[in-house]
């Protein structure tokens, strides 16, 4: 059996052993699966709207799932997607309520490019610390995504607080200062557009130019590449620096687009699902661009199950997590390749 086929029989019974656990849930719950299934669809398809309300929240996960992919591929295995993410929501925020005096265009390119560089450089301190002392990432990214989102709840209630209200929340941007719809009677706006591009861009990145392949080669073999005279510090900073500034980006876009002010909890906590995502599209742009969207359309179809049927929409989460499981323990459906790998590692460990 050849790989291209080894790995469409890997992704079918992956499907079909998630479609069981979805069922057994939904059974549970009181609900028919095949009356469940049609609410879902519905719920995606039902009408433009709706269609476009997929895209609407599939672009802050593709923009922070394309960062994780990102700083994956150089072996910088990040969670601060989610910290990254209030970061640039701050800044960007910050910027368009103090720049009231730059055309409203213009203000927009300096609130995103803003926020894209604050990102960035939050990022930058777990890259530092990892690149220098060697200090693990993971625990670096998560503490600081405890002081970013804090510092989120701070900042709504001081300097950034609305003066003319009492809630928790910034002043909302002003009209000149926000991302337009493109659509009439639907939320598509120019983020949207921006999220795009933005993976057109970092596949040119990864596979046409010079610096993804250095990437790459970092992620694979750390060793390998600095004897070969590739600079390990300088490409996880570069991975860090993307990574943090394109999470930031979509926070940014979520506040001058969707919220029209800042607000806590602003992110719904895709920073973190961004990381199931990448590792579902192996890291890879346009997978993260399919990614991203079928689990926004899940996520709406879910949403349709649970008013009209009263299924939980938490079934999706438990229905990612068991789909992640299965990729990462797809050689369990390979009894022969496991076997064969367990040889290899007793042989080269002299066993």
């Amino acid at each position: 059996m050849n790989r291209r086929r080894t790995a469409a029989l890997d992704l079918l019974i992956i499907i079909a052993l998630t479609l069981l656990v979805g069922s057994i849930l939904i059974l549970a719950c009181g609900a028919g699966p095949g009356e469940a299934l049609s609410l879902f669809v519905q719920g995606i398809f039902k009408n433009k709207s709706s269609m476009v309300e997929v895209l609407v929240k599939a672009c802050p996960l593709i923009l922070t799932s394309l960062g994780c992919a990102v700083a994956y591929r150089a072996g910088f295995f990040t969670i601060g997607a989610e910290g990254q993410f209030y970061i640039g929501a701050m800044v960007t925020t910050a910027l368009s309520l103090g720049l009231t005096g730059v055309p409203g265009w213009l203000r927009i390119i300096i609130a995103l490019a803003g926020g894209f560089v604050s990102g960035a450089l939050w990022a930058l301190i777990a890259a530092v610390l990892k690149a220098r002392f060697d200090i693990s990432e993971i625990i670096i990214t998560i503490m600081l995504n405890y002081i970013a989102i804090y510092f989120l709840g701070y900042a709504v209630r001081s300097f950034l607080m609305d003066p003319a209200g009492n809630v928790p929340q910034s002043a909302k941007i002003p009209k000149d200062g926000q991302l337009q719809v493109l659509m009439q009677g639907t939320r598509f706006h120019a983020g949207i557009l921006i999220a795009f591009c933005s993976v057109v861009i970092v596949w040119y990145i990864l596979t046409r130019l010079t610096a993804g392949y250095e990437l790459k080669v970092v992620g694979l073999n750390q060793r390998a590449a600095s004897v070969n005279g590739i600079s390990v510090i300088r490409n996880i900073i570069l991975s860090a620096f993307l990574s943090g500034g394109l999470a930031a980006l979509a926070g940014g876009i979520e506040v001058i687009a969707i919220q029209k002010k800042l607000l806590e909890g602003i992110s719904g906590g895709c920073g973190y699902t961004a990381v199931l995502i990448a590792l579902i599209a192996g890291n890879r742009p346009f997978g993260v661009l399919a990614a991203s969207i079928l689990y926004a359309a899940v996520q709406s179809g879910a949403g349709s199950m649970q008013r009209q049927l009263g299924v939980p929409s938490s079934i999706v989460n438990i229905l990612i997590g068991t789909l992640v499981v299965l990729i990462l323990a797809k050689d369990l459906f390979h009894p022969r390749r496991r076997s064969s790998g367990a040889d290899t590692q007793k042989g080269g460990s002299g066993v």
